[in-house]
């Protein structure tokens, strides 16, 4: 069977790298400081191609795909969460010998990042609508569950679901230069309707809600926040941003990943926020 979701993920002859069991691809490319770029759930390492090649320049952009996403394998012990990203982070980065990188996270590939920073030294955090900053109150849980249900009729592979999949990610890839991206995840609709199915179950535990451990980082935070945003919309998470000591809030005309829908404008955010950076 064709695997479509490995064209969403890292270049082909990127490294596999096996942590705890899971064979995780890793790309690197450029040198420099490093930036370690996490995807939202159900993507790829591939969302970051166009930052990548803005930025090899100047960095060192390390790209992961999760596991069951892009070219890794599967999880055999864990179902997806952000607390289980970030400890397969923690074991990627101890591997290559990685200290204090800027981590670019989007979605739960930023709530991962929020984690591994309270935990291990980190430059500082660009985080691109991440999960985690809302309370796991009974709204949140209804509708994470319904979306949780959404994905579990994916892996069942229901005969409607490629269809609606393709809908609801127009939503949250709604613009052009997303374009190309967006149809590879939906044509990868059956192969990664599993761990989206796990990830969404996971955003009902009360562990999902790391507001506290967010307040506590101190370092740099930028948020480029997609302000077309129909998952995590920005007035929900605004009261954990700013209980941020080191916060700095950006909004961008986009949908769910600023620097893939709006990566020109995105880019000079990025520059703008690095260059205040100190040591």
């Amino acid at each position: 069977m064709t695997n479509l979701r490995a064209q969403i993920g890292v270049p082909a002859d990127s490294a596999m790298i096996e942590i705890d069991g899971v064979q995780l691809a890793v790309a690197r490319d450029g040198s420099g400081p490093a930036v370690v770029c996490l995807h939202a759930i159900g993507h790829g390492g591939r969302d970051f191609e166009a930052f990548t090649e803005a930025m090899r320049g100047q960095f060192e952009i390390i790209r992961i795909d999760w596991p069951a996403q892009g070219r890794s394998g599967p999880d055999p012990h864990h179902s997806a969460s952000a607390l289980r990203y970030a400890e397969l982070l923690a074991g990627i980065l101890s591997k290559l010998g990685i200290v204090r990188p800027i981590i670019l996270g989007n979605s739960i590939g930023g709530a991962a990042a929020m984690i591994y920073a309270s935990r291990a030294p980190v430059r500082a955090l660009v985080l691109c609508d991440p999960g985690g900053l809302v309370a796991v109150n009974g709204f949140a849980r209804a509708f994470c569950g319904c979306l949780a249900s959404f994905f579990r009729a994916g892996a069942r592979h229901a005969r409607w679901y490629p269809t609606a999949f393709g809908l609801f990610y127009r939503l949250v890839l709604p613009k052009r230069e997303a374009h190309a991206q967006r149809e590879r995840i939906v044509a990868a609709a059956y192969e990664t309707a599993p761990v989206l199915a796990e990830a969404w179950t996971s955003f009902t535990k009360p562990e999902a809600d790391i507001r506290a451990l967010a307040a506590g980082l101190k370092l740099p935070v930028w948020f480029a926040w997609a302000r077309g945003d129909k998952v995590a919309p920005l007035r929900f998470c605004r009261p954990a941003i700013c209980k941020m000591r080191y916060a700095h809030l950006s909004e961008f005309d986009a949908g769910h990943a600023a620097f893939l829908e709006q990566p020109h404008a995105f880019l000079k955010g990025f520059h703008h926020f690095i260059n205040g950076l100190t040591d």
